[in-house]
């Protein structure tokens, strides 16, 4: 029998997966475990833990056919090894967040305010919302936080927010918002902790993964990021397209093709995927890119699409005195920002390349006028901290009301 120390749960639930972490907040947050459903909807979902620090891995069998039973299986699997005692509140990455620049605990208002919004992300909105409803039916005393993957980017400027199309959309909600906010975040903090100076200068972040994005950063705030109105825009991704010609649509349209199957093509059938015609993996494609060109294009439409940006968002910066790699792809592959950085000379990016090679925190030489980091991102010990700062406010404030 475990005994009952305080925990904060994150979960990320998405369309076919569930990822999910146990802080144990006792004195400092402490990651306990971590873990993920898989494959949900498929034959065989695969539902692993890490626990730590072991590290050790723990497969876990599950039958479920749906995201329900999916999440129902999570639930059950934590009431078995007497989590659920000591958890006191549950956080939640909600992709897209419309203009809460700030993480909130989950009410009826808040619910129906996603509900509204389910079709601007019907990959995430949806999953996160049953999560939402199922922990509150079964845990009705825990307090649920919603820490929002856009809320990092509501600094932008409205001319950095605005698309070129009738007023009336922008006034309906149809505007750049952004994501990996969390992400982030993160980045920032630890940036800070780095050096405040070079955090309150121009920074470009790059989180490159199978979701990949750039994020331009002045003086500590988001000015402007390639995502748009959802996760699909900007630069192109592991299955996604990135921003396509509104032309596309019309001309697919005429073809036959409905909206439902026009947002699979460009959300699970594009990207690196699309291009290759064979896989969504950079490993992969790095690989094989000498004996297959469609596999080496890919790669040359990634690296040229985020240096692409890297330029435009330096000219918004007026400079750039730091770019950041993190995600799976940023943080893995030194050759892909190797060529990033090819040819940024003239904006005083010098890589060294030793340190590229080796992954480490800093990669560019001592004469660089750009730094360049390498950091690991860690949205969930991010959602972590909000939520326990969130929740340790309210209990604060309960504490108020009933002393008043």
């Amino acid at each position: 029998m475990k005994s009952i120390q305080q925990h904060i749960l994150i979960l990320n639930g998405g369309s076919s997966s569930i990822k999910f972490a146990l802080y144990n907040t006792d004195k400092k947050l402490e990651n306990v475990l971590s873990g993920q459903i898989s494959r949900i909807g498929l034959d065989n979902p695969e539902f692993t833990v890490t626990h730590k620090p072991s590290n050790k891995k723990t497969q876990i069998t599950i039958d479920s056919t749906n995201f329900k039973e999916a999440a129902e299986g999570l639930v059950e699997w934590l009431k078995e090894q007497n989590y659920t005692d000591g958890i006191k509140c549950v956080g939640h990455r909600i992709v897209h967040g419309m203009e809460h620049s700030r993480p909130e605990i989950i009410d009826e208002h808040l619910l129906t305010e996603l509900h509204k919004i389910m079709e601007y992300d019907p990959d995430h909105l949806p999953a996160e919302i049953e999560m939402i409803a199922l922990f509150k039916k079964q845990f009705p005393h825990f307090v649920q936080v919603a820490c929002f993957d856009t809320s990092f980017h509501t600094t932008m400027p409205k001319y950095a927010k605005t698309f070129a199309i009738p007023k009336k959309y922008y006034n309906q909600g149809v505007k750049r918002y952004g994501f990996h906010g969390i992400s982030y975040s993160y980045l920032m903090k630890e940036l800070k902790t780095q050096n405040r100076a070079e955090a309150d200068g121009k920074i470009i972040l790059a989180h490159l993964g199978n979701g990949a994005s750039l994020a331009a950063v002045k003086k500590g705030k988001c000015v402007d990021t390639s995502m748009g109105f959802t996760p699909t825009g900007g630069v192109v991704m592991s299955t996604r397209s990135g921003d396509l010609d509104p032309g596309v649509a019309w001309y697919l349209m005429q073809q036959g093709i409905d909206a439902e199957e026009f947002n699979d093509v460009i959300n699970h059938q594009s990207g690196l995927l699309g291009i290759s015609g064979y896989s969504s993996d950079m490993q992969d494609l790095l690989e094989h890119q000498k004996s297959n060109k469609d596999a080496a294009l890919a790669i040359e439409i990634f690296c040229y699409q985020i240096k692409k940006t890297i330029g435009a968002y330096t000219a918004t910066l007026n400079g750039l005195d730091v770019l950041v790699f993190s995600g799976g792809i940023g943080e893995n592959a030194p050759l892909i920002r190797k060529r990033i950085c090819q040819g940024f000379d003239y904006l005083g990016i010098e890589l060294d390349a030793g340190k590229n090679r080796k992954n480490k925190r800093i990669i560019s030489t001592k004469n660089s006028k750009v730094k360049v980091y390498v950091i690991p991102t860690d949205e969930e010990i991010m959602m972590a901290a909000l939520t326990a700062k969130l929740y340790q406010s309210s209990k604060e404030d309960q504490i108020n009301i009933e002393e008043q």
